[in-house]
């Protein structure tokens, strides 16, 4: 996925505003939500003016779906690190992810609420991010049975986990995604 496209899918040169844009952004509609950040704030703190915004992003949704898929490319850079880890590494890898950096649930799922558009371009960047997610998991389990099923339900428990992350005590439930997903696992072994 790249987000370096501009306005009509001009290509657009990364830029040091666009960088602060992005950071900044992902930082507020992270921490605070998305509908709750308004884009004179994200400007503000960014330091950067309107017009240069619009060189980069038609608008608060793209600068969103720009976000998304810069965690897009985060997540998949931690996770596929060390080529074709096991199921039980991938795991390990995911608990860590889970539990490092999401402390107010995932940003994917975040932005999903506030995209209810099963249309739109970010939840079609969430949708992205989670088939790539099965996918993932399908391979680290090989030849395991319903290895797709059994991949569907990780990312559920993952999502869980996510939530249960924000509200309880985040290696408590480090712990918990761990056990409850090698004991999915271990049968269909």
């Amino acid at each position: 996925m790249s987000s370096a496209a501009g306005l009509e899918g001009e290509r657009i040169r990364p830029s040091a505003a666009r960088e602060r844009l992005l950071t900044t952004a992902s930082e507020l509609f992270y921490r605070e939500g998305i509908g709750r950040v308004g884009m004179d704030r994200v400007l503000s703190e960014a330091g950067v003016p309107r017009a240069t915004m619009y060189r980069h992003f038609s608008g608060k949704e793209a600068l969103v779906a720009a976000c998304l898929e810069r965690e897009d490319e985060r997540v998949r850079a931690a996770l596929t690190a060390s080529p074709d880890p096991d199921a039980d590494r991938l795991l390990v890898l995911i608990a860590d992810d889970l539990t490092g950096r999401h402390s107010r649930g995932c940003p994917f799922i975040n932005a999903a609420i506030e995209y209810p558009d099963p249309a739109s371009e970010v939840r079609r960047i969430v949708a992205a991010h989670r088939a790539w997610f099965v996918e993932l998991i399908e391979r680290a389990l090989g030849s395991s049975s319903p290895a797709s099923d059994l991949a569907a339900e990780i990312v559920l428990l993952r999502d869980g986990a996510l939530v249960g992350g924000y509200l309880d005590e985040p290696d408590a439930v480090r712990a918990a995604f761990l056990r409850a997903a090698r004991a999915l696992i271990d049968p269909a072994r």
